[in-house]
């Protein structure tokens, strides 16, 4: 069994609202941490706030048990 990063699948993200608020908590603590001036965590907040916006909105594998 291969478990994924992040389970797109589970339950708990169906709703529309979950997916956008992961991804926009996220982003907005990437962009906290730019005006703190600490690149590495905000290149490492914006990458998972990216990660996370591709795999909720783009990835036309969402959902699915594809592997």
């Amino acid at each position: 069994m291969s478990r994924k990063f992040l389970d797109t699948s589970h339950p708990m993200f169906r709703p529309l609202w979950v997916r956008v608020l992961i991804v926009a908590i996220c982003l907005g603590w990437a962009i906290f941490e730019v005006v703190g001036g600490s690149p590495l965590w905000a290149m490492i907040f914006g990458a998972l706030g990216a990660y996370a916006a591709w795999a909720f909105f783009i990835d036309p594998n969402r959902g699915s048990d594809a592997k």
